[in-house]
C-alpha cells in the first residue's frame, strides 16, 4: 500500500482502492482494508448511491419484520444484538449498519451515483460518478441486486387495465384489500407476499415457470456450502449467477404448512399471455385479476462496468472467489456465490487479502 492519499483537485482523486456500494458486501470489505490498515479517505473512499444507511434492506417493505427475516448474519466485528422482532427490517438493519460505519469510522460517501468504470493511465481505474471521479489502483465492486429489478415480458402485458407492480415496491398486505392478486414467482418473496396478501385479498392466485421444491430438512452448515458451490460453479465458467435461494428450494415452516393447507399456495404453470382483464394460457383456462404482483427477482447491477467490457461468452462476468479473472483489479464482492449475508462477509476478507497482494505486486493468481 502507498501514501498517494485522496488528491482533492477539480478533476480526479487518487486512492488504492474504491469500494463502491455500502451494503452488507460493501461494509464488510471497508472493514477488512481497515484492519489491513488501509486508511478511509486516503487510502480507500466507499461511494454508496442510496440516501441513508441500510443498502437494500432500507428499501424492504414494512410487513418484513425482523422477526421474519431468514438468514440476517452480523457484520465482521459488531453483533447485531437486542432488536426488536416485531419491529420492520428496514429500521432494524439500517440503524444497525449506521452505527456499524461510526463505530469503525468508515466515512461513507452518499449519495453518490457511479456512473462508469473505464481504464486510465498507468495502469490504474477511473470511476465516474456524479460527485466527481476517482483514480484507483483497485476496485471493490459490492452493489447487489435491488436496483435491477427483473421484470418478464410476456404477450400483452401492456394491454392488462389492472396495476402491475414489483417486489421492489410491494407496499404491504392491506393495499391489496378486496382485489384480485396474480403474484408470480416461486422464491421466497413470492411465498411471502402471497401468505400476506391472502387475508386481504378478494382472491389470490400463485403462477410461477417451475414447480416449487420445498426443503423440509434443516439447512444446515453442509446443506448451505453445496449450495453455494453450484452458484460458484456458474460464476467460474462464466455464465450469469443464480441467486443461492434458487438453488436450496423454499425452507418449510409452519407458516408455509398452514398456507399449504389452506391452498393459498396452490400453484399453477406460467400463463401465456396477459389479456386487459388477466392472465390467459393456451388450455383455454384464465383469471381475471385486478393486481399482477411480480416477484420474479433482481439482476446484478453492474451496467456501469460495462467500459471494461468483462463479460464472458456466456453473459456474465467470469470470476475466481470474487476476482474477475479477466482484470485481477477488479472484485466482486455480494455477486453470484458471496451474495447471501455470510457470504458477503467472508468476500470482503477474500477480496483485500487479494488486493493487498495486487498492490505489493505479488502474484494473486488462484
Amino acid at each position: 500500500m502507498n501514501d498517494i492519499g485522496v488528491r482533492d483537485t477539480a478533476d480526479v482523486r487518487e486512492v488504492d482502492v474504491v469500494v463502491i456500494g455500502a451494503g452488507q458486501a460493501g461494509l464488510s470489505s471497508a472493514y477488512h482494508l481497515r484492519r489491513a490498515g488501509f486508511e478511509p479517505e486516503r487510502d480507500f473512499v466507499v461511494l454508496d448511491h442510496s440516501p441513508h444507511p441500510g443498502g437494500a434492506w432500507q428499501f424492504r417493505w414494512p410487513s418484513l419484520t425482523y422477526g421474519k427475516v431468514h438468514g440476517m448474519h452480523a457484520l465482521p466485528g459488531m453483533e447485531l444484538t437486542g432488536a426488536d422482532p416485531s419491529r420492520p427490517s428496514s429500521e432494524v438493519i439500517a440503524a444497525y449498519f449506521a452505527s456499524y460505519e461510526e463505530a469503525f469510522d468508515l466515512r461513507v460517501r452518499r449519495p453518490v451515483d457511479v456512473r462508469a468504470v473505464r481504464e486510465a493511465d498507468g495502469g490504474r481505474l477511473l470511476v465516474e460518478t456524479s460527485e466527481g471521479a476517482w483514480s484507483t489502483r483497485a476496485l471493490i465492486n459490492a452493489t447487489g441486486t435491488w436496483d435491477r429489478p427483473f421484470w418478464p415480458r410476456y404477450p400483452g402485458q401492456d394491454t392488462f387495465r389492472g396495476r402491475q407492480l414489483h417486489t421492489a415496491v410491494y407496499p404491504g398486505p392491506e393495499a391489496f384489500r378486496g382485489q384480485r392478486v396474480i403474484v408470480v414467482g416461486g422464491g421466497a418473496s413470492g411465498t411471502q407476499h402471497l401468505m400476506e396478501i391472502a387475508p386481504y385479498a378478494a382472491a389470490t392466485t400463485w403462477v410461477t415457470r417451475r414447480p416449487p421444491v420445498y426443503n423440509e430438512g434443516p439447512f444446515d452448515e453442509n446443506r448451505g456450502r453445496a449450495a453455494v458451490a453450484l452458484v460458484d460453479e456458474r460464476v467460474r465458467a462464466g455464465l450469469p449467477p443464480q441467486s443461492v435461494v434458487s438453488v436450496t428450494g423454499l425452507p418449510v415452516n409452519d407458516a408455509i404448512r398452514r398456507a399449504r393447507a389452506d391452498g393459498v399456495l396452490d400453484r399453477l404453470p406460467m400463463f401465456d399471455r396477459i389479456t386487459p382483464s388477466g392472465v390467459e394460457w393456451d388450455d383455454g383456462r384464465r383469471v381475471d385479476a385486478d393486481v399482477i404482483l411480480w416477484a420474479t427477482g433482481f439482476r446484478p447491477a453492474i451496467d456501469h462496468l460495462a467500459p471494461l467490457k468483462l463479460r464472458g461468452p456466456g453473459g456474465g462476468i467470469q470470476a475466481e472467489d470474487t476476482r474477475v479473472v479477466a482484470d485481477p483489479r477488479v472484485h466482486l464482492v455480494g455477486y453470484g456465490p458471496s451474495a447471501s449475508t455470510i457470504g458477503a462477509n467472508r468476500a470482503g476478507r477474500a477480496a483485500v487479502r487479494d488486493i493487498r497482494r495486487l498492490l505489493a505486486g505479488a502474484p494473486v493468481a488462484a
